[in-house]
């Protein structure tokens, strides 16, 4: 009865497979946390949540920005792209969409001493308000009239907490958090421009990464998350980073949570599905 935590999977349906089978993955007993960018970009994402709903019981999800893109294009409110339109013309399109829109952005478990968020959890939030903020995106991805929120989600990011916001600002600020997060700068204010490795001359432009911004709320849970390739795999005593570039040939990445000694990683080299800057 193990846990395991992967990283960005964004449609690589047989790396995914190939990693499951070097954990010995069970899911009549194991359990999966899923950071979020199920699909999108890989060669066959419509396998990948045929495969999840599957064994829905046995996945932990939290929602990314791939996964949004996904929903929105359901909608009409984005382009759909070859890599995604096979999910959409699917007979279980209208399953697979409504199963992801009810999943969550923010997950916890106080008793593995883990949370998971796709692209983390922001400087301003302690643990209570990052739970009470990502329900309240939830409730509105779930609600009847999600189309129409949902297309004002995307925009630029809002990238300043401010509780004296309009409410659509302060919507933007809690989607962009969870979902597109990568770096801070000393007054905890983000950028979503900068999407590189953390290295000196970001540094020196006073940028850090989130999870290393002055004054960051405490957060008493280990925060695991995906989204950021470049950074790739990183663990400190606070976070738990697993996007490794599967889909740009990079890995996937396997971390399981419910040992009491060191982090045990699984790796498996991955063929890639696109190159950088084949983003489209």
């Amino acid at each position: 009865m193990s846990v395991w935590a992967i990283g960005d999977i964004q449609g690589c349906y047989k790396s995914l497979q190939r990693l499951l089978q070097a954990i010995a993955f069970d899911a009549r007993y194991d359990t999966l946390w899923l950071v979020g960018d199920l699909v999108n970009r890989g060669e066959d994402a419509l396998a990948v949540l045929e495969y999840l709903y599957g064994i829905r019981d046995s996945v932990r999800i939290v929602l990314g920005n791939h996964d949004l893109t996904l929903i929105a294009a359901y909608y009409g409110i984005k382009k759909s792209n070859p890599t995604i339109e096979p999910i959409l013309s699917s007979p279980m399109a209208d399953t697979l969409v409504d199963w992801l829109r009810r999943q969550p952005f923010l997950y916890t478990d106080f008793k593995l001493g883990y949370c998971m968020a796709h692209a983390g959890i922001s400087p301003e939030f302690d643990l209570g308000m990052a739970h009470a903020y990502a329900r309240r995106i939830e409730e509105k991805l779930r609600s009847d009239y999600a189309k129409a929120w949902l297309e004002k989600m995307f925009t630029n990011g809002v990238e300043r907490f401010d509780r004296k916001a309009s409410e659509e600002d302060i919507d933007r600020y809690i989607v962009s958090t969870f979902t597109r997060m990568r770096y801070c700068y000393k007054d905890r204010r983000l950028d979503f421009k900068q999407k590189g490795a953390p290295t000196p001359e970001v540094r020196a432009k006073g940028m850090k990464p989130w999870f290393e911004c002055e004054n960051r709320k405490p957060i008493e849970l280990k925060i695991v998350f995906g989204h950021w390739s470049t950074l790739g795999f990183y663990e400190d005593d606070n976070v738990l980073a697993l996007d490794t570039g599967c889909v740009w040939g990079g890995k996937l990445t396997a971390a399981r949570l419910d040992t009491t000694n060191e982090t045990t990683i699984v790796q498996i080299a991955c063929p890639g599905a696109m190159k950088p800057g084949e983003e489209g």
